[in-house]
C-alpha cells in the first residue's frame, strides 16, 4: 500500500439529505493532537466538520468512553454547536479500573495507564457528575465485551453495565451499548434491570435474532461500516430485519473504515459511504432513508 493510500480516503459523494453520525470519536485529551493524524498529514477539528458538512453529515454524537476523555468531550461539545456528548466508562476499562488485569481472550495483556488509578467506583461517578451539563445526550459507550475479558474482567463488566444503565434512566438520558460476542447477556441484563427509553446498540454486530430483539422491545440499531464489507451477509440479512423507525447510522470513527477504504483511517465525512449501502440493503430510496436516520436521531437524542 502506497503512503498516499494510507491517507485519508478521498470526500465522497454528498447525501441529498442532512444525516447525523451517531457515534464518532474525536481525539480528545491531553496526550491528542487536536486533529486526526495519518503519516504527516494532519486533518484538523476545522477540517473534519467542513467535510462532514461539505457530504451532509452536520451534526456528530461524540464519545468519550474512559476517565480521560470524559471532560475533554464535553468541552468539545461546548465549543462546537454541531457536536454534542455522550459519556460512559467502556467495558474494556472498567476491569483496569478495578484492578482486573487478565490476559484476554484473543491473547493481548492489558494496558495500564495513570487513569486506571482512579477507582471504578469513582470513575463511574463522574461520568454521572459530568453527564448532568446539557450538551451530554447519552450515557456510553457502556456494555459488555467478551471478546476481550476473561471472566473476572465480565463479572466487572456487567456490574459496571448495570451501574450506567441506571444512570441513564436516572438522568433521561438515552444508553449506547457496546456489544460484542455478549448478546445473550446483554439482552438478559437490559430485560432484568429495565432498559432506558432510548436504548441504542452502537456499531450493531448482531444476527437476525438479536435485531428481532431489538424491533420486539423497541431498542434502536445504529449501523457502522462493517455493514459495507465483502464478508458480513449475516450482518446485512440482520439490518433488513431493523424496522425502519429502529435504525441509525455512525461511524464509530477513526475505526471501522467502510468499503471500499478499509485500513485507511477513518472520520465523519465517510458516513455517506455506510448510508448508501443501508438504502441498498433495505430498499429505501436514499433521500427518505436520510430522512428517517435524522429523524429516529433526533427521537434519541434530540436537537441540536
Amino acid at each position: 500500500m502506497s503512503r498516499r493510500e494510507r491517507g485519508w480516503p478521498p470526500v465522497p459523494e454528498a447525501l441529498p439529505v442532512a444525516v447525523v453520525d451517531n457515534h464518532t470519536h474525536f481525539p480528545v485529551g491531553a496526550d491528542d493532537d487536536p486533529g486526526v493524524r495519518e503519516g504527516s498529514d494532519p486533518l484538523t477539528m476545522a477540517e473534519q466538520l467542513e467535510r462532514a458538512a461539505a457530504v451532509g453529515v452536520d451534526r456528530m454524537v461524540q464519545v468519550g468512553c474512559d476517565l480521560d476523555t470524559l471532560a475533554p468531550s464535553v468541552a468539545l461539545a461546548e465549543e462546537h454547536p454541531e457536536i454534542v456528548a455522550a459519556l460512559a466508562i467502556h467495558p474494556n476499562e472498567a476491569p483496569l479500573h478495578a484492578g482486573v488485569l487478565e490476559v484476554a481472550p484473543d491473547g493481548l495483556d492489558p494496558a495500564l495507564a495513570p487513569r486506571h488509578e482512579t477507582s471504578l467506583a469513582d470513575a463511574v461517578a463522574r461520568v454521572a457528575e459530568l453527564a448532568r451539563h446539557e450538551r451530554v445526550r447519552a450515557i456510553g459507550e457502556t456494555g459488555l465485551d467478551y471478546f476481550r475479558g476473561g471472566e473476572r474482567a465480565r463479572e466487572v463488566q456487567r456490574a459496571a453495565f448495570r451501574e450506567h444503565v441506571a444512570i441513564a434512566k436516572e438522568l433521561g438520558l438515552a444508553l449506547q451499548i457496546h456489544d460484542r460476542d455478549a448478546h445473550e447477556d446483554v439482552v438478559a441484563l437490559l430485560l432484568a434491570d429495565g432498559a432506558p427509553e432510548r436504548t441504542v446498540f452502537h456499531c450493531f454486530s448482531g444476527d437476525v435474532g438479536l435485531a428481532r430483539a431489538c424491533a420486539e422491545h423497541g431498542w434502536y440499531v445504529s449501523v457502522a461500516g462493517p455493514v459495507t464489507f465483502k464478508a458480513n451477509d449475516d450482518l446485512r440479512a440482520a439490518v433488513r430485519e431493523v424496522p425502519r423507525e429502529l435504525l441509525l447510522v455512525e461511524t464509530d470513527a477513526p475505526y471501522l473504515t467502510p468499503a471500499p477504504h478499509r485500513g485507511r483511517p477513518n472520520a465523519p465525512y465517510l458516513l455517506p459511504l455506510t448510508v448508501r449501502r443501508l438504502a441498498e440493503e433495505t430498499g429505501v430510496p436514499l433521500a427518505d432513508l436520510c430522512h428517517s436516520l435524522t429523524a429516529n436521531t433526533e427521537a434519541v437524542y434530540g436537537t441540536w
